[in-house]
């Protein structure tokens, strides 16, 4: 079996590839990193460490091709793939649109029949929709009606942590035991995929908030609260009890909104909450402050993962998110001079007022209970402003 994946970089070879290996892929990675590539060729393997133990996995059955210099190669293995991969950023799914929508023409011209799924595997929601409106607007109109019958795009979340690092050997990748990757099966064309370690599932959406409202939340909840004490890591602000208990107290009420959203066990949601505080006090992946705090303002967005469950639980349970509040106030203080979206949160600040650009940020109806809530926070830690 032939998978193509998009991203020869940690989370590709860490994540994805070691998991396509595992279920008998020959895995083809595509990427532009010329020194990547080169190394994949030449070795034909690579090592993962799994940090926090001894144990390491060996990926071998793989090879290389470099969409700047040969995107032919690319398109022909396309046309011939039994599974299409990416891991490559949000940003760059425009990019590499062009090329597979030509190896996907190219796969319709040749008279396969053969039914195909892409899977953008990126830290996003509907990463897979989003690539197929990348792909359709390069896509022949009269091509368009065959491609939907044989080729899906279903949607899917991943969640595990590769942390920052410089490793001698290029291709050696680090990452934590943890992972989870859920694909969705409604958009998905033929059989499913035999992937190890894949939980195919309906409903895609309680998995995604799931991890957003968790994972996401909770990262950002000891980023930014981190932050204000002078922490440079994740791990050390959340060795600190203070920014600890808010944190699980924010994920307490995130976490009562899913639980009554999607009727998960309270038991087993609050095991999964254990779990990730765990990660984040893991001392192999700890993370920089700054990086996960970087772009508040998408952070405070309408959908994102502090004011979407902070409202959900307003509506919910007719109850003060003051935790959540709380959480949302200190990221309106973030004041990195090294990110550009905090540094326009700031003007935006001393332009407007706090209340004012955190309503048009969130999106917010004037009259949002929410607004009094952070107001109140920002009273409250006054020593942050």
């Amino acid at each position: 079996m032939l998978a193509i994946h998009f991203g020869a970089g940690n989370i590709g070879r860490g994540f994805i590839g070691a998991l396509l290996e595992d279920s008998g892929f020959h895995t083809v990675f595509v990427d532009v990193n010329a020194e990547l590539i080169d190394e994949l060729n030449s070795r034909g393997s690579y090592t993962i460490e799994l940090v926090g133990s001894n144990e390491t996995i060996e990926v071998n059955g793989l090879s290389g091709l470099n969409s700047m210099k040969d995107p032919e190669a690319v398109i022909d293995s396309i046309a011939e793939a039994d599974l299409v991969t990416t891991a490559v950023g949000p940003n760059i799914l425009p990019i590499i649109s062009e090329l597979l929508a030509k190896g996907l023409q190219k796969r319709l011209a040749q008279g396969s029949d053969r039914p195909l799924n892409v899977i953008a595997c990126e830290n996003m929601i509907g990463g897979s929709t989003l690539l197929k409106d990348y792909v359709y607007k390069k896509i022949d109109q009269d091509m368009k009606s065959s491609l939907d019958e044989m080729i899906g795009f279903p949607d899917a979340a991943v969640d595990r942590i590769v942390p920052l690092q410089t490793n001698k050997d290029p291709l050696l990748v680090k990452v934590e035991p943890y992972y989870e990757w859920v694909v969705e099966t409604q958009e998905m064309k033929g059989e499913k995929p035999n992937i190890n370690g894949v939980n195919f599932v309906d409903d895609l959406t309680p998995y995604i908030e799931r991890k957003l409202f968790t994972v996401n939340t909770g990262h950002a909840s000891a980023a930014y609260l981190g932050y204000q004490k002078g922490y440079k890591t994740i791990k050390e602000a959340m060795e600190d009890n203070v920014i600890q208990n808010d944190v699980r107290s924010a994920l307490k009420e995130s976490g009562e909104v899913l639980v009554k959203k999607y009727l998960f066990s309270v038991e087993e949601h609050q095991a999964y909450i254990e779990k990730i505080i765990g990660r984040f006090l893991n001392p192999h992946i700890s993370d920089e402050v700054t990086r996960v705090a970087r772009a508040p303002k998408r952070k405070l967005g309408a959908k994102d993962r502090l004011v979407a469950p902070a409202v959900d639980y307003l509506e919910m349970f007719g109850k003060d998110p003051t935790s959540l509040g709380k959480v949302i106030a200190a990221a309106l203080t973030y004041d990195h001079p090294d990110d550009e979206e905090a540094l326009d949160l700031q003007a935006s600040i001393r332009e407007h007022g706090f209340m004012e650009t955190f309503k048009n940020v969130a999106g917010l109806d004037e009259n949002s209970r929410l607004l009094t809530i952070v107001r109140e926070q920002l009273i409250t830690n006054e020593k942050w402003i």
